[in-house]
């Protein structure tokens, strides 16, 4: 039995984890909203940051490695190219079209129809067999879709492109995260740990987002003073930095997530994610002037009930039955943290709430 002082000192590290969770999440989400507002180059800023998280990983892998003694997995070229591929070309196109759609869209909307990649990603999971199909799906459904319906029905600063393409990127996320969730479980990768997944995946991402950047801004880029025309170097410099900022903040998105998960569990994780949509909206709307209706709101409201309700199907199934092959436990020690590992055993089972990682 867990002393009151220890429950407390789990207490405030969940606290802790879950505010850097939204430091990152929420933050990278105004970043990129407010750089996209006089740096009109999304899919260039995405190739930076991409480049930036290949480099952090790579300094992090070797950290890992000094400090354990253990040699990170290097996998081989016919496992990366036929494995690997299509988790990066599937992410890549995720976080290029969801950059985009920034120059066309308000946070609030952007925020509202990324939601709606939940209705993917079970669809991509029951046709891969990852999910097992059972009749509150379909209200799960029915609810995330009637407030996604809600939330854009005559909306104000609506705009068709941004939409369309978050869209897309939410249909893209959904075989994203669901590749993603078959990769870390394939035991023989060795990719379990999301450093090392995140190593391996951003070379093949930037590659395959390099030809569609060259397509549609290499030639703008090329003849703008925003970058390579810029004859100040301060105003380079600050360019430099911004996208740099922005390429850290990335990489401390992805950490955050897996301190999250690693130290609490995948329910702590989507239950966070849903306050975390809650708060961007209200600071959308009291920070930048996004306008909300009723209407829009009540949409919100449908929606988050059908992703509550799809974490809530989550933890019942999870409980219900026992873990299997294709499970990630989130308690894996290639998923802890040796300056985070605890001494106390009875510690460890408390927080030992759910078995199966959830890819939120």
């Amino acid at each position: 039995m867990a002393c009151p002082v220890q429950f407390l000192c789990r207490t405030l590290r969940t606290v802790g984890l879950v505010l850097l969770y939204y430091v990152f999440s929420i933050g990278i989400t105004f970043y990129n909203k407010w750089l996209m507002k006089g740096f009109h180059y999304p899919l260039f800023m995405t190739l930076v940051h991409l480049a930036l998280n290949f480099c952090l990983s790579a300094l992090t892998r070797r950290a890992m490695q000094c400090w354990t003694g253990k040699t990170r997995v290097i996998l081989g070229w016919s496992d990366y190219l036929r494995k690997v591929a299509p988790t990066a070309l599937a992410t890549t196109l995720d976080i290029g079209l969801s950059n985009w759609s920034f120059l066309f869209i308000t946070i609030s909307l952007y925020t509202m129809t990324k939601s709606s990649a939940v209705l993917f990603i079970l669809f991509f999971s029951l046709v891969l067999k990852l999910e097992e199909p059972n009749p509150f799906l379909i209200l799960v459904v029915l609810l995330i879709a009637s407030g996604l319906f809600m939330f854009t029905f005559q909306s104000t600063q609506f705009n068709l492109k941004g939409f369309l393409m978050v869209l897309l990127a939410a249909f893209i996320g959904g075989i994203r995260w669901t590749f993603t969730q078959v990769l870390m479980q394939k035991a023989e990768l060795g990719l379990q740990n999301p450093v090392d997944a995140m190593y391996h995946l951003q070379p093949l991402m930037f590659l395959g987002l390099f030809p569609l950047f060259l397509y549609n801004e290499g030639l703008s880029l090329s003849t703008s003073d925003k970058l390579f025309r810029e004859t100040e170097p301060l105003p380079l410099l600050y360019l430099v930095f911004l996208l740099s900022f922005g390429g850290i903040l990335a990489f401390g998105l992805g950490f955050s997530e897996f301190l999250l998960v690693s130290r609490t569990s995948s329910l702590t994780l989507s239950i966070s994610g849903i306050f975390k949509e809650i708060c961007t909206l209200v600071l959308a709307t009291s920070l930048v002037g996004d306008k909300l209706s009723v209407l829009n709101w009540l949409g919100f409201a449908v929606c988050l009930c059908g992703i509550s309700l799809h974490v809530g199907l989550k933890v019942y199934y999870s409980k219900n039955k026992s873990p299997s092959l294709r499970q990630l436990t989130s308690r894996s020690p290639e998923l802890e943290l040796p300056l985070l590992r605890r001494n106390d055993e009875d510690d460890s089972t408390a927080e030992n709430e759910e078995e199966e990682i959830t890819l939120h």
